[in-house]
């Protein structure tokens, strides 16, 4: 499993892909794997709904976690990887993110509270490139 979602993300444009374990975007609990190769940019993001915390535990590879202020500096940084100094990490409401692949073959399982919904606008970091805006690459 972590080999074939591996694959898919190596052939995917955005250089990530998801494996849900949830049966919809309307399930109460999103449990998934989230393979993600270097080269990915996840646009830093937040989740404003109380019951939008998030659980990332690292499966493969190395995964770095940015957290930042609400005006965009670092607050944090994490290296996640299986049996390393950090495994997990709890990213509570509100509180913006992102995650960038260290290494090639990295998975991490997620956890988060559902329904999926698109992120609002008052999600989107403002003072972020957006994905495939030509400042995202720096």
């Amino acid at each position: 499993l972590l080999d074939g979602v591996t694959e898919a993300a190596k052939a995917h444009a955005r250089k990530r892909k998801n494996h849900n374990f949830h049966s919809s975007d309307e399930a109460v609990c999103h449990r998934l794997l989230n393979a993600i190769e270097p080269g990915s940019y996840v646009a830093p993001h937040c989740h404003l709904e109380a019951s939008k915390d998030e659980s990332i535990i690292a499966l493969r590879g190395r995964l770095g976690v940015v957290i930042f202020s609400d005006d965009g500096r670092v607050a944090e940084t994490a290296v996640l990887q299986p049996g390393g100094t950090v495994v997990a990490v709890n990213i509570p409401h509100g509180v913006f993110h992102t995650m960038v692949a260290l290494e090639s073959g990295t998975v991490f399982f997620e956890s988060k509270a559902g329904p999926y919904r698109p992120l609002t606008p008052e999600e989107k970091a403002a003072w972020s490139p957006a994905e495939g805006d030509a400042g995202a690459a720096a």
